[in-house]
């Protein structure tokens, strides 16, 4: 997938193009979800920014853990629910009124490229791993 970084490229987890477009679109979630009733604090608020955390937090793992295939790719899996799971959080934003259709349908449409690179670095997995 063009949006992955080559490997030789990348020398810690912020240097991929994965991470940097999950961290933004993190802070993109974060950002919008400010503006939800503050009854929402501890449901739709919170568990949609922790999941989108999380993306970053399992990547950041994930790149420590390249030593070991099975655990690489575990902690990617990892990273994959917890980009859906914020597709979910983002989609219930949408039907209670707290989000427009528009920047949802944009911050939806990329945590689909985060998904389709994850899913790319799942599938091939050897390039990314330390012999």
């Amino acid at each position: 997938m063009k949006a992955l970084a080559r490997k030789k490229q990348v020398r810690k987890h912020t240097d991929l193009d994965v991470y940097r477009r999950a961290f933004a679109a993190a802070m993109r979630f974060f950002e919008l979800s400010r503006k939800f009733p503050a009854e929402e604090r501890y449901s739709l608020t919170d568990q949609g920014r922790r999941s989108s955390r999380s993306v970053c937090g399992n990547l950041a793992e994930a790149w420590r853990k390249r030593r070991y295939e099975a655990a690489f790719v575990a902690k990617l899996n990892d990273c994959e629910g917890e980009a859906a799971e914020t597709q979910m959080w983002i989609q219930f934003a949408v039907e209670c009124g707290y989000l427009e259709r528009g920047p949802a349908r944009e911050l939806y449409a990329e945590y689909d490229d985060i998904l389709g690179m994850l899913v790319s670095m799942i599938n091939n997995p050897a390039p990314w791993l330390l012999k």
